[in-house]
């Protein structure tokens, strides 16, 4: 036999039990529409679907960083005036109608419904900036930044300076970014902040095939955008730390953001994110008594914190989102960058506009991802035949991640409406209860409706056959995008 014919036989009979081995071990594993998906890859492709599923088919996290989760939680409850802070529940305050809605966000993502809370919407890059930089350069006692991309340039140069200053009054400055979407910034820029005492450090730092004690999976990603500043000041949203075109990563086109700028006691709730985060990630347990000072009531919107992600045994947002909209009367506006629902969020959408609820869908004409954009528009024949509305932002990336519930329910963070968000990264999300709260949302819907054009069922029929084609050969493979 030459080597050849060898190494041809062996390729053809291991491809059998490739094949034969993970038709038996996926479907245990996955949803059927993830495990078709899978299986479907390795059929055709046996090995490198096979390499691929090693390197991206798992969801589960590694024992130790469940246990470093753990062990904060039971630090946390072991000091009962922290715990308090952070998790006593006011869910008292809410409209009746909202309170088994605020118990469920309670015990999916383990925080509770906080009062006395105000914030401002920001949905300007330089203005984001500007604000959190005059923060940071207020501060006494510490900043704490947790961003996904985070980098150097001529707009965020203000911030590297603040930051800069602010550890030189002796803040304690700690920035912990996304190893992956901040790569360029670690390889090149970290250095200059490290110099001037900030720590730095890189959340689920790994190899395409390598392990580590905080992740087992190479897209598994921190995707959460937090700021806290002397634990009284918070800021989460879409908005990342770079300028609005991303480098220019979509051709000279900007990405239109929304986030917040807190204060109140749930600013208390993003820093025990960002304190578990860290934890996890550097093993520092940090000060309680330090980094959660008494809140001080600021106002008087409600709100709740939902951190999602791999540690939550549930796919917990989703849930959350999808509870929300099987409870809509009226009026349901979503606006996100990446849209590939889940079949759960998808028949909750059709089921919400069957039953005569105006459901509105605001996302980019042009995603700046080729991929995740044509399996978005697979989605659209049967969302447009049930009656949902689509609007194609025009002419920038619309980064915005937002859903509003008739009148009285908002949601504002950094998950977008897909699988990616949903189940495999680290995300955070507000919850906001009250008319007054879910028309400050509302009001920057309704501008990204303005600024967009209405698709139509007819004008979607007449789109090439090739598109068809593509849309169709994408929507197979969402389940992995």
């Amino acid at each position: 036999m030459t080597a050849g014919v060898f190494l041809y036989t062996f390729y053809e009979l291991s491809s059998i039990v490739i094949r034969i081995v993970m038709l038996c071990y996926i479907p245990q594993r996955h949803s059927p529409t993830t495990a078709m998906s899978w299986l479907l890859v390795i059929y055709f492709w046996p090995w490198p679907g096979f390499l691929l599923y090693i390197a991206f088919g798992s969801t589960a996290l590694p024992r130790e960083r469940i246990e470093r989760h753990e062990a904060l939680l039971r630090t946390l409850t072991a000091d009962r005036a922290t715990f308090r802070r952070i998790l006593d529940d006011e869910s008292h305050w809410l409209p009746e109608e909202l309170v088994r809605f605020g118990a469920l966000g309670k015990k999916l993502g383990d925080m509770c419904i906080t009062t006395g809370n105000s914030f401002v919407l920001i949905d300007r890059e330089e203005e984001f900036l500007k604000s959190l930089c005059a923060d940071i350069d207020g501060a006494k006692e510490s900043v704490h930044l947790l961003y996904y991309i985070f980098a150097l340039d001529s707009m965020t140069e203000r911030l590297f300076a603040s930051l800069e200053g602010a550890a030189a009054r002796g803040v304690e400055c700690r920035l912990l970014v996304d190893a992956l979407g901040a790569k360029p910034f670690l390889k090149k820029d970290a250095s200059r902040l490290r110099t001037a005492g900030v720590r730095v450090e890189k959340a689920l730092p790994q190899g395409l095939l390598r392990r580590t004690a905080t992740t087992a999976r190479y897209d598994l990603r921190n995707h959460r955008k937090i700021a806290v500043i002397d634990g009284r000041i918070g800021y989460t949203g879409s908005h990342n730390v770079t300028e609005p075109s991303y480098g220019g990563k979509a051709g000279g086109r900007l990405w239109k953001d929304l986030s917040f700028r807190l204060t109140g006691p749930v600013v208390l709730q993003l820093q025990g994110v960002f304190m578990e985060d860290w934890y996890v990630e550097t093993r520092e347990l940090l000060p309680t008594e330090r980094v959660f000072p008494r809140p001080e009531r600021t106002g008087r919107a409600i709100l709740q914190t939902v951190p999602s992600g791999p540690s939550y045994p549930l796919q917990n947002y989703q849930r959350l989102v999808v509870a929300a909209l099987h409870g809509a009367k009226k009026r349901v506006v979503i606006t996100t960058p990446y849209l590939i629902p889940d079949d759960e969020l998808l028949h909750a959408l059709e089921t919400a506009a069957l039953g005569d609820v105006r459901v509105q869908l605001v996302i980019p004409e042009r995603s700046d991802q080729f991929l995740v954009g044509s399996a978005a528009k697979a989605y659209f024949d049967v969302l447009l035949d049930m009656g949902v509305e689509i609007y194609l932002f025009q002419d920038h990336i619309l980064h915005s991640k937002t859903m509003t519930v008739d009148h009285s329910l908002a949601f504002l963070g950094t998950s977008n409406f897909d699988i990616r968000s949903f189940a495999l990264n680290f995300e955070l999300n507000l919850v906001l209860y009250g008319t007054d709260e879910t028309s400050a949302i509302r009001m920057a819907q309704e501008r990204y409706i303005a600024e967009s054009r209405r698709l139509t069922a007819e004008e979607w029929s007449r789109r090439p056959r090739a598109l068809r084609v593509v849309h169709g050969v994408t929507k197979l493979f969402s389940p992995l995008l």
